[in-house]
């Protein structure tokens, strides 16, 4: 991972948030409303939520904001007329105004797949990335990490276990590693067998312990394979091999990572389950910034706890391990059948158990094939989509 280790003067940054009506967009508004001294919204995007998206950009006054559904798109421009903001609509636009020189840092908080080319066109424009769109270095870590080291462009990871692995790294990246350890909450359904999880409904899975998501996150939360996609972006994040990442099941979400060198030593860092820190650490790094969150407080958690997470019951963090074994565009095919299955589960059209089941077999029947462009990869990701539709619909 290359970090520009020099501390520089902070001065006041204008963000791009791709997915600004989502829960990371949400949160990373908030804390730039914390700070107007030091943050400043000059981009926000949304895909559907146009409503959300008008009452965003009247508030913090972007420079511009797209909007993806196209159909959308008189509703947001006669909404923002008399603001002077500019708007613009479809996939073309997001690519574009990420690459703007009024953008000093792109926070990608769009989910799933679509994510992949706005990073890429920013990372091609040089702007540092604030990742909390992990599916981009799941589909492509190799393509996109090479990338931002051509370009000499730093990706600071927004998602909490990896934000804590690079919290705990800053100041020690001389010192090599032994293994990084991801926690996980262990979802809705930590301890249950598969009898018990065949009739969970999706109100069920949506309820998770500790953490305020969106939906779909939320069901990888719940299938754990949102900690298997976790893997496979530490290790493009962080450049490791499969067998230095570890994973252990933490209910509290307390200990949010950690990691281990060579000499055995561990270094964790701790925090209340809440988004708006990490998400504020990429943003400012390498400043730590003060702020009104609430603190932890060691007498409210007496006990601490970890278990060792069941990858037979929960197939999906097995699934991740294997085709981050497999490499080439393995990952890319779970991501994309794993997009369709959840959504299926959304719909009430698959049971809770089917979603790993599809994802499986999708990557049984897609040829893993090595793919060297983002077209290659994009026309995977379509391939493995259309067998997983086909399943599900079997």
């Amino acid at each position: 991972m290359s970090i520009n280790k020099a501390t520089e003067q902070q001065e006041k940054r204008r963000i791009a948030i791709l997915g600004s009506t989502g829960s990371i967009g949400v949160q990373a508004l908030e804390v730039i409303e914390e700070h107007p001294h030091l943050f400043t919204a000059e981009v926000l995007t949304a895909g559907n939520n146009a409503d959300l998206l008008i009452a965003q950009a009247l508030k913090f006054k972007p420079n511009v904001v797209v909007i993806g559904n196209e159909s959308a798109y008189e509703k947001v421009k006669d909404a923002l007329f008399n603001e002077g903001i500019k708007v613009y609509t479809g996939e073309k636009a997001l690519q574009s105004v990420v690459q703007m020189d009024t953008v000093d840092i792109v926070l990608t908080a769009l989910v799933g797949f679509a994510g992949l080319q706005p990073t890429m066109a920013a990372i091609e424009a040089g702007k540092p990335i604030a990742l909390a769109n992990k599916e981009t270095l799941v589909v492509a870590g190799e393509l996109i990490t090479q990338l931002a080291a051509t370009k000499g462009v730093n990706i600071y990871p927004v998602d909490s276990e990896h934000s804590a692995i690079f919290q705990c790294w800053v100041g020690e990246f001389h010192n090599p590693l032994e293994k990084i350890i991801l926690t996980a909450s262990g979802g809705p359904f930590r301890g249950k067998t598969r009898a018990e999880l065949q009739s969970v409904t999706k109100a069920n899975a949506l309820k998770h312990p500790n953490w305020t998501m969106g939906a779909k996150i939320t069901i990888d939360s719940a299938t754990l394979m949102n900690k298997g996609l976790e893997v496979i972006e530490a290790k493009w994040l962080f450049n490791l091999e499969p067998n230095q990442i570890d994973v252990i099941v933490h209910p509290q979400s307390i200990i949010h990572s950690m990691l281990q060198f060579e000499d055995g030593s561990i270094k964790a860092q701790m925090g209340l389950p809440d988004m708006k820190l990490p998400i504020q650490y990429a943003l400012g790094y390498p400043q730590r910034i003060a702020n009104n969150f609430p603190r932890f407080n060691f007498v409210n958690y007496p006990q601490l706890t970890f278990e060792k997470p069941d990858k037979t019951t929960f197939r999906a963090l097995q699934l991740a391990f294997d085709t981050l074994d497999a490499g080439n565009s393995a990952p890319c095919i779970l991501n994309a059948a794993n997009e369709i299955a959840v959504a299926a589960f959304l719909a009430d059209k698959i049971g809770f158990l089917q979603i790993a089941e599809i994802v499986e077999e999708t990557l049984n029947k897609v040829e893993n094939t090595a793919s060297t462009s983002i077209a290659a990869y994009v026309e995977k990701d379509k391939e493995a989509r259309i067998v997983a539709t086909q399943l599900i619909n079997k």
